[in-house]
């Protein structure tokens, strides 16, 4: 070989590897994920901060008043304090350095200046803002502090860097600007050493009443302590007691360059269980910043390492490892490292501290996203949530639907705890109490709910009416509770033959058809119906939607006529096959527009709303109506338009503490479970993946399999569409295989090409199953 060809093969070789030494060997997943992304009109709990799955501390920026989606903006170029509780409807103990003279006043959101007559609120340099997962950093102009910020589960760490020697206070905040306002009903501080605080904050937001309690500590004296009631300073005050706005100050006198570290943690139960959780969880690592960082940085790659894909292009990577980590973010573990909570009646409980007690906003749909994720890629998730949930029934008397805070909120309507549970259990994940659980479904579907005596609500809302006429009607409630309830009782019906129980299985099975009740024969739609038994005149299929009253939850008649994850084939035989993918498709076609959104819950305007709950499923419908390809079309589209990759387009709408994220995940390895994976016998659906390899590892202590690989040959934008699939090395030719094949280990081969395959996965029983069979 002449010298010529050797370095042109050379190069060659470069070329084809660089990628490979780039993105498979140095880079990691977690370098992928992208807290920043989507932060521009986000959730309170969706934040760019530092925390760890499920952290009782998420510790992020805040720049914003009291607003729906308060807490950090991207687009504002400021901060207010740095809070410990990003959880749905809880707030609590914000922090942040300052310098020169005290200012106990954190100022207005939209005109923050340097200097202590607006407030303690810097404005910050956008340059310098560096977030990752369990990391964020930020340099703030009024002083420039560099402030980072890590944690561990239940204890958070604070650096904070001062270039120039000058007065230094760190504020303690107990007033938290979020998304529900927060009443300070009493609190108090004391300084117990030369470099520890600690604390509490009673506080309520309408039925979720706690008490933060909280330890601070230092690595350096302080040089003097007081505090601030309302607008009265109260200096050189060891310890004081109050309510309202209030909060605490740290004067430290750093010299030039000097860093200050600031340990805290936080608790529920007391303020030794807050101590107890700073010293189990900090003391091993003693002062050491990067060492608690590196251990978050650890336990994030490993938790999104059980996904690696291979090829498709940065923009994928980084949008399906950012979703990805969006999945486990948002929601709270409360209780403590010895496994101590304070339960729905405020007393305080013991678990075992390897099944954490778990908050939330609710699980409203979460079936159609998180469920399937936390069942397949982390069972040990699932299994701790469904010992979450039935011990807060144990406690209770009702299963939760959104734990905020441990108490009954009563968000959202259904009960589907019941779909994660029983996912979980046909899944083969049963390491809870079984028995107790069925227990509290069958409660949970042939009791009324009820108000909780702090105003709360546990249970099924309009369930009595549900219960006698098989509907709710327009009267009373929305009439899309109906599909939500019948949903349920599909559940506990396929729970009940999983367990042997056919008298309840034919209870409930029959109950799973109450669906029926409200389909108008006439316009084809689920229709609002009163309690004699007529139709709701004044009525269009784009009308009516509601948060309280008549009509249908955050959606419509169109979205909702195509709601019944356990029973697809019942609408279509309802609908019409012909109609139920000429409205479907039209649906789309008319939804691509807006980039599949209801922007400001326009649900007139756009029949898919990617952006909330209700038909998150749609576009994996074809598959059961006989035109799978246009699931492989929609599903890419909507993770083209609807998903972005920057902080000013994440995710549309309301995200919901990661459902939109998990939605994504799913559909990008080409996989998904309309009925939410609660049949006895679960399934899969398939779409189109975006990567040419997904090697998903699986857990060996609930599945048989080391890994499960799903191959799409040939995939790209262009070519989203199924030629031929095969299965374990044999023939697929329909788009549907079960779990128990998944979980087994293999692999999924799919042959992509730029043009539908009509003849692959449509011909009649290629469906996926379903409660009715095909009648046309």
């Amino acid at each position: 070989m002449n010298i010529r060809l050797y370095k042109i093969l050379v190069i060659c070789l470069l070329v084809a590897w660089l990628p490979r030494m780039v993105f498979g060997q140095v880079k990691q997943p977690i370098d992928y994920a992208d807290p920043l992304l989507g932060t521009s009109e986000s959730r309170w709990m969706l934040n760019p901060g530092a925390t760890m799955p499920f952290g009782m501390v998420q510790i992020s920026p805040d720049n914003q008043g009291e607003v729906w989606k308060s807490g950090y903006e991207y687009s504002i170029n400021n901060i207010g304090g740095f809070s410990h509780i990003h959880s749905w409807t809880m707030a609590g103990l914000s922090v942040m350095p300052t310098v020169g003279v005290l200012s106990t006043f954190r100022g207005p959101a939209d005109a923050p200046t340097i200097g202590w007559t607006s407030g303690y609120r810097s404005r910050i340099d956008k340059a310098t803002e560096k977030a990752s997962p369990g990391y964020y950093a930020v340099t703030l102009m009024n002083g420039n502090i560099r402030t980072e910020i890590t944690s561990t589960t239940r204890a958070g760490f604070f650096r904070f860097t001062f270039p120039r020697e000058e007065d230094a206070h760190i504020l303690l905040d107990l007033d938290v600007p979020n998304e529900a306002p927060t009443e300070i009903l009493d609190a108090g501080f004391k300084q117990v050493s030369d470099t520890e605080i600690e604390g509490w904050s009673h506080q309520k937001w309408s039925w979720n009443e706690y008490t933060v309690h909280f330890v601070v500590r230092f690595n350096k004296p302080i040089k003097s302590f007081g505090g601030w009631i309302g607008s009265t300073v109260k200096k050189e005050a060891r310890e004081f007691t109050g309510k309202g706005k209030m909060g605490a100050y740290a004067d430290f006198n750093p010299q030039k360059g000097e860093t200050i570290l600031m340990q805290t943690a936080i608790s529920l139960v007391s303020i030794d269980q807050a101590r107890l959780n700073l010293v189990t969880e900090m003391g091993p690592f003693k002062w050491n910043f990067d060492g608690v960082h590196r251990n978050a940085r650890t336990v994030w790659n490993n938790l999104l390492s059980k996904i690696r894909v291979e090829g498709g292009t940065e923009l994928n990577r980084k949008k399906f490892y950012s979703n990805l980590y969006r999945s486990y973010v948002a929601r709270t573990t409360w209780s403590d490292v010895n496994g101590k909570y304070v339960d729905v009646n405020e007393v305080v409980r013991q678990v075992d501290p390897d099944s954490p007690v778990i908050g939330s906003d609710a699980l409203w749909n979460t079936f159609w996203n998180l469920n399937q994720l936390w069942t397949l890629v982390n069972p040990d998730i699932a299994s701790k949530w469904s010992r979450s949930l039935v011990e807060i029934y144990k406690t209770g008397g009702w299963l939760p639907k959104g734990p905020a805070g441990i108490e009954y909120s009563g968000i959202m309507e259904g009960s589907h705890e019941i779909s994660l549970i029983t996912s979980a259990y046909q899944k083969g994940i049963r390491d809870f109490e079984v028995s107790t659980a069925f227990q509290a479904m069958m409660h949970q579907q042939t009791t009324p709910g009820r108000r909780t005596p702090e105003n709360g609500y546990a249970g099924n809302r309009f369930f009595e009416s549900y219960l006698k006429l098989g509907y709710v009607p327009n009267e009373e409630g929305q009439v899309s509770n109906t599909l939500e309830y019948a949903y349920d009782d599909w559940c506990v019906a396929q729970m009940a033959k999983a367990l042997g129980k056919e008298t309840e299985y034919g209870q409930f099975i029959k109950r799973a058809g109450n669906f029926k009740n409200v389909w108008d024969p006439v316009t084809k739609y689920i229709r609002m119906k009163n309690r004699d038994g007529s139709w709701v005149k004044d009525w269009s299929p784009y009308c009516c939607t509601n948060f309280s009253g008549p009509g249908y939850l955050e959606g419509n008649a169109w979205q909702y006529s195509f709601f019944n994850p356990h029973d697809v084939q019942g609408i279509i035989n309802l609908m019409g096959k012909e109609e139920f993918n000429r409205r479907l498709n039209e649906g789309f076609e008319k939804s691509a527009r807006f980039n599949f959104n209801a922007e400001g819950d326009r649900y007139d305007l756009v029949p898919i709303n990617h952006g909330n709950q209700p038909n998150m499923q749609a576009s994996w419908l074809f598959n059961y109506s006989g035109k799978p390809w246009l699931t492989q079309h929609w599903t890419r589209e909507i993770m083209n338009y609807y998903y972005g990759s920057t902080p000013y387009h994440g995710w549309l709408g309301d995200e919901d503490e990661g459902q939109m994220g998990a939605w994504f995940v799913m559909a990008a390895m080409g996989l998904f479970e309309t009925d939410g994976g609660a049949s006895v016998k679960p399934f899969y659906e398939v779409g189109s993946p975006l990567f040419p390899k997904i090697i998903i590892t699986l857990d060996p202590r609930y599945y048989p399999g080391k890994t499960f690989t799903i191959e799409a040959r040939g995939t790209s934008d262009k070519n989203r569409y199924i030629q031929s699939a095969s299965l374990d090395g044999k023939p697929l030719t329909r788009p549907w295989f079960y779990h128990a094949d998944l979980v087994d280990g293999g692999s999924l081969v799919l042959q992509m090409g730029p043009r539908p395959n009509k003849s692959w996965g449509s011909r009649t029983g290629d469906a996926p199953p379903s409660m009715s069979p095909a009648t046309n």
